[in-house]
């Protein structure tokens, strides 16, 4: 018998009610009237609403009708009302309203609780309609629409289900059909239309069914796979069939599985649309399809790399400036470069070029040379034994443009298959034209050699010669540098003795020891002493260098004190000092230790400086310091000046002898310019060295560096 139709929209509650009535009245089975009841009430009340009841020919109890409720929360409920300890079937021998909560039922399936009202005749209900978070636990408070459903259709409905039970046992279709698609190996699911899964057979809810003994990974992999099932079929039209892709996980394996989903829109008997989805696996399809895409892709990649390693193979022979030719193993060309071409190969002239004649001229000597070639590869072909790979031979080549000879160097190569036999044969061209010149500039070199040799053998014997005559005049120019020096020596003696006679009897008189004079007698004779001492230091200067460059400068080594040397460096020079007007300090480090040096040279090394500081210092004063250096065990007498300064260029030149930083007849400053000269020789023999650190304007700082402890040389 066909359904009767949907229930129409109302719009109050007792327009409703009649509806429903009336709707009820023409229902003919259990599940008609039991769908009439729950769509009724779930529209009323917004709440998810079940109608339990027998199975067909008294079977296990099922679900007769549900709104809002999925296919495990309606497995629930059956299963509880046919459970002996549970609390729905408690409700069957205790008939009334009963709230039941979320602890009481299988699994806690409904977190918010339900309410159970009989249906059927008191003492013996056969059905119960539950309506989800109507009322909490314990006694509730019935709607009064729910009780008015429960005295109108409560005994049509036990009717009807008395009325099935005793009708005679008909065939299980439905059995059957259910074991028919669990045999089918591909997931076959009943969803409807908005993805909830009403029917899967046993491959389908090993993907998206987890019962409440299930792992925790197995309920999320099954929680993942009900949400990529239902957003692909969400992609999908309301009608015709679809076919899409979706990606699911194995629950068991946790693998990654592809299926192929084809949806087909169903419209069930008592009305509402459903989705009948079938899943085909094509895991295994995708990863065939994606290795042979995979070598599809590999092998266009090796294409490409063998013609780009082709054409790089091209470009390196076309580079390389000798002629490179690949010959197949009967000598026939193969390929060859582009210097190869211009010789064997060279290309035709254009119409209307050049004449005919050198264009023919230019083919016969490509010719001639391909005819050299081939007679070379005989050779290694047929003349040389067949365990020799290379073959080495000297061509002389034409020039196909201009004719020109040219002498070339041709190495042949067997190239070998895996089995070794002859595949090929690479030959290389050199140009020996370049050897052969530089063979002949060689011989060349070889003949200048020989002649700039003899040249060199001349040369040297001049050379010995010249070396032998500047030999003796450096022997002879070293006697009269010592005759030199003996006769200044000798005569700076003999300047010494008169002028020293001169100097003391200008003294005598300048004292009055002759009677008094006058003073333009006096200021005559101060001159004469000033002059004389200024000769007499000149000739003593003279005779100090003369005496160190003839060896003669004895050491005296002894023991003295730095502090009581300067003292009396400073009390010679207290005239001098008062006539400059300058401010001369000494600074000594505290407990300063002993020396053993020769202390005359120091203190004559310790006058010129202080001198010079005085002489070239016009303001500013002078400062001498002298200090320890612990580390090397040296002393350091500093004289500092404010001076004039010296150029970097004449700071060595200074320390020459006779030399001046002016040395023009118009100099400002006078003197030998030996003073320092002998200041460096005497530290010298001292052990010791003088050093200098000035700059023009800036002043200048001398500093005898020395032994504490001078040895004799």
């Amino acid at each position: 018998m066909a359904s009767p139709a949907p229930l129409p929209p109302v719009e109050a509650p007792a327009g409703a009610r009649l509806a429903l009535a009336e709707h009820l009245l023409a229902c003919e089975s259990a599940v008609a009237c039991a769908r009439a009841v729950v769509e009724w009430l779930a529209r009323q009340f917004g709440a998810a609403v079940a109608c339990v009841g027998p199975g067909d020919s008294g079977t296990a109890s099922v679900c007769l009708a549900s709104e809002g409720l999925t296919g495990a929360q309606q497995a629930v409920l059956a299963r509880a009302w046919d459970a002996p300890a549970s609390s729905l079937s408690s409700f069957r021998t205790r008939p009334g309203a009963r709230g039941l909560s979320a602890d009481a039922l299988e699994g806690a399936a409904f977190p918010g609780g339900l309410l159970a009202v009989p249906l059927g005749r008191p003492g013996a209900p056969a059905v119960a309609l539950l309506a989800v978070e109507l009322s909490g636990p314990g006694v509730p408070h019935v709607p009064q629409d729910v009780a008015w459903v429960a005295s109108c259709a409560g005994p049509l409905i036990a009717r009807l289900v008395a009325s099935d039970a005793r009708a005679p046992r008909r065939p299980e279709p439905d059995r059957l059909l259910r074991r028919v698609i669990n045999a089918v190996s591909d997931p076959v699911l009943l969803t409807d239309a908005e993805g909830g899964l009403l029917f899967a057979n046993g491959r389908g809810e090993a993907l998206l069914v987890a019962g409440p003994d299930a792992s925790p990974g197995r309920a999320r992999a099954v929680e993942l796979n009900q949400r990529l099932f239902r957003e692909t079929l969400a992609q999908g039209g309301a009608t015709g069939v679809h076919r899409r892709e979706v990606p699911l996980v194995d629950p068991v394996e946790g693998m990654d599985l592809l299926f192929e989903l084809v949806t087909t829109p169903v419209l069930a008997p008592d009305g509402p649309a459903v989705v009948v989805s079938v899943l085909r696996n094509v895991t295994d399809l995708g990863r065939a399809a994606q290795a042979l895409g995979e070598s599809y892709r590999r092998l266009r990649a090796t294409e490409r790399e063998a013609r780009s390693e082709r054409h790089r193979l091209d470009r390196v022979l076309d580079s390389v400036a000798d002629p490179i030719i690949l010959s197949d193993p009967a000598g026939g060309m193969v390929m060859m470069n582009d210097p190869a071409e211009r010789l064997f190969a060279p290309p035709p002239l254009h119409d209307g070029a050049e004449p005919a004649e050198p264009g023919e001229a230019t083919g016969r000597r490509g010719r001639g040379n391909e005819a050299l070639f081939a007679s070379f590869l005989s050779n290694l072909l047929g003349n040389v034994h067949a365990d020799v790979s290379r073959w080495k031979s000297q061509l002389t080549l034409n020039d196909p443009a201009t004719g020109a000879p040219l002498p070339m160097e041709a190495l042949a190569s067997k190239v070998l298959g895996d089995q070794g036999e002859l595949t090929g044969i690479v030959t290389v061209f050199h140009d020996r034209t370049e050897v052969l010149e530089r063979a002949r500039l060689l011989e060349r070199v070889k003949e200048v050699s020989s002649e700039l040799e003899a040249r060199v053998l001349s040369a040297t014997a001049e050379l010995a010669e010249q070396n032998e005559k500047l030999r003796r005049q450096a022997i002879q120019l070293e006697q009269a540098s010592a005759a030199k020096s003996q006769f200044l020596a000798n005569m700076s003696h003999e300047f010494r003795t008169p002028l020293n006679a001169i100097l003391g009897y200008t003294n005598m008189l300048l004292q009055g020891v002759s009677g008094e004079m006058t003073p333009p007698q006096r200021r005559n004779l101060t001159r004469i002493d000033s002059n004389g001492r200024h000769l007499l230091e000149v000739i003593n200067e003279i005779l100090d260098i003369t005496r160190i460059e003839a060896g003669r400068m004895p050491l005296h080594l002894t023991d003295f004190g730095l502090p009581e040397l300067l003292q009396e460096v400073m009390a010679e020079m207290d005239p001098i000092i008062a006539r400059s007007k300058l401010a001369v300090e000494t600074h000594l480090e505290d407990e300063l230790p002993g020396v053993w040096s020769d202390r005359q040279k120091v203190k004559q090394i310790v006058l010129n400086l202080l001198s010079n500081a005085l002489k070239f210092t016009h303001e500013g004063g002078v400062q001498v310091s002298a200090e320890y250096q612990v580390a090397t065990s040296t002393f350091a007498i500093s004289v500092k000046d404010t001076g004039i300064g010296i150029d970097v260029s004449n700071q060595e030149k200074i320390f020459e002898d006779f030399q001046q930083v002016d040395s023009s007849p118009t100099r400002a400053y006078g003197g030998t310019g030996l003073g320092l000269s002998i200041c460096r020789r005497l530290a010298a023999m001292l052990g010791g060295r003088v050093s200098l650190q000035s700059s023009p304007g800036q002043g200048s700082t001398f500093t005898l560096h020395f032994p504490r402890r001078a040895r004799r040389t």
